[in-house]
């Protein structure tokens, strides 16, 4: 029988402005029992239909600079509009340990924070199909300045110069169609021979053919000439 982890996985979920990660995010949640997000914290203003605690953990900028200073936070940045971002060690720990999967939307520069700490968390990089499509999408929200948009551009242009750092790049054209590589990409890494925790002999008949093979085979390691 085989034996995977007893601890979830840890997979993080990055993109350009408007590339839709955060609906295939919420894709992902409504069809996988097993996984979790975990809220970020962020110093930004709420929108409309944000949920504090939900969407995110709204606090001051004071507040997050405390949080810094007594090291709560497995990454975090100042990006768009110099307002902080920031993964709750606290959250993330208490997840994996109950052996959910935990995915974290977050930024490249919080991606590669983590990387060095958990080199076996699994990155994946959303892209829109193409830079005229984030200029359409942007423009259809319709909230943002053409300084705004002109900074959101440079950073994407930026992030996407950062995609081989990440294991996997999952374009975003048709949404069903992003969130199904995404969930193969998922299944594929349960299946990898490193996530094992171990190999054990369930059952009777099991322990008995291991005991022929022993006794009627000499374990003798391979040579290559």
């Amino acid at each position: 029988m085989i034996k995977s982890k007893k601890n979830g996985e840890l997979i993080i979920i990055s993109g350009t402005t408007c590339a839709g990660k955060g609906t295939v995010v919420q894709e992902l949640l409504k069809r996988n029992g097993n996984l979790e997000v975990s809220t970020s914290y962020t110093s930004r203003e709420k929108r409309d239909g944000e949920v504090d605690g939900k969407d995110y953990f709204f606090v001051t900028d004071q507040e997050f600079e405390n949080m810094i200073k007594n090291d709560e936070f497995l990454e975090y940045a100042k990006v768009q509009y110099a307002k902080y971002y920031g993964t709750s060690k606290k959250e993330v720990k208490k997840l994996l340990e109950k052996g959910k999967d935990v995915i974290l939307e977050i930024d490249v520069q919080g991606a590669q924070q983590i990387k060095k700490l958990f080199p076996e968390t699994i990155l994946i990089f959303i892209m829109a199909p193409s830079m005229s499509e984030v200029k359409r999408r942007i423009k259809a929200r319709g909230k943002e300045s053409n300084e705004q948009i002109i900074e959101r551009f440079k950073t994407a242009y930026n992030e996407i110069n950062e995609i081989h750092k990440y294991n996997y790049v999952v374009v975003n054209d048709v949404l069903e169609d992003a969130v199904k590589k995404v969930e193969a990409i998922l299944i594929s890494e349960k299946c990898r021979v490193d996530r094992i925790e171990e190999i054990s002999l369930e059952n009777q008949e099991e322990i008995i053919h291991e005991f022929l093979i022993d006794k009627n085979f000499e374990n003798k390691p391979i040579e290559i000439k």
